[in-house]
């Protein structure tokens, strides 16, 4: 049975959250939010921010409201627009335990979470998911060229709303090799500085010397 909502954020503020919001305060703020309107449908921004990330977590949970969360990571863009209102991605075979499409059999209720922590940014995307099976045209599309992963099926998203949140408390990080790409760079311009000072004073560089 499909819920109606007023608002699209109405997927996340339900009466009781909206009940919350009213005893704490909260609530002529967010209402005011609601009658902007939450997102639907991916933008520019969303969609160079997805194109940017590598990882994410994927909550589902089972017909009994049993929660459950996990990650999912790849290349860059993994996780791909297939049109305004859908992402897909494809599922690597993992631990065989099942339990995000057990839950997606039961409950096609699902959430994306989705973390920059080198620019401080978060996104927050809910929908409905489904699990596709047996589909090797859009299991290929879907997979990265060159990724040493074996996918098993493909994970297919609807989006109902998405939001962004405020940057605090989110902790600064930086991938392994966008470090190791920032450091090899900075060598690389320190040996160029050094090549430069030993042609102006005449002396041998280290490497040289």
């Amino acid at each position: 049975m499909t819920t109606v909502h007023t608002y699209a954020s109405d997927v996340a503020f339900t009466p009781a959250v909206k009940a919350i919001q009213a005893r704490k305060g909260s609530r002529e703020a967010y209402g005011r939010v609601e009658q902007r309107g939450w997102r639907t449908e991916v933008d520019e921004n969303l969609e160079a921010f997805l194109a940017d990330a590598n990882s994410f977590y994927f909550s589902t949970a089972s017909a009994d409201g049993q929660p459950y969360i996990q990650h999912r990571g790849g290349p860059k863009g993994f996780l791909k627009m297939q049109d305004k209102q859908t992402l897909a991605f494809a599922d690597y075979a993992g631990n065989q335990q099942y339990l995000t499409q057990g839950n997606l059999s039961e409950n096609p209720k699902a959430y994306i979470f989705v973390m920059d922590y080198a620019h401080r940014r978060r996104v927050k995307i809910w929908g409905e998911a489904r699990v596709v099976e047996d589909d090797d045209a859009l299991t290929d599309a879907l997979m990265p060229k060159g990724y040493r992963a074996r996918p098993e099926q493909v994970i297919v998203f609807k989006i109902a709303a998405w939001d962004t949140n405020c940057p605090q408390h989110i902790p600064q990080k930086f991938d392994a090799a966008d470090v190791a790409a920032a450091l090899a760079a900075r060598d690389q311009r320190i040996a160029e500085l050094e090549a430069q000072v030993a042609a102006l004073t005449g002396q041998a560089t280290p490497a040289e010397g």
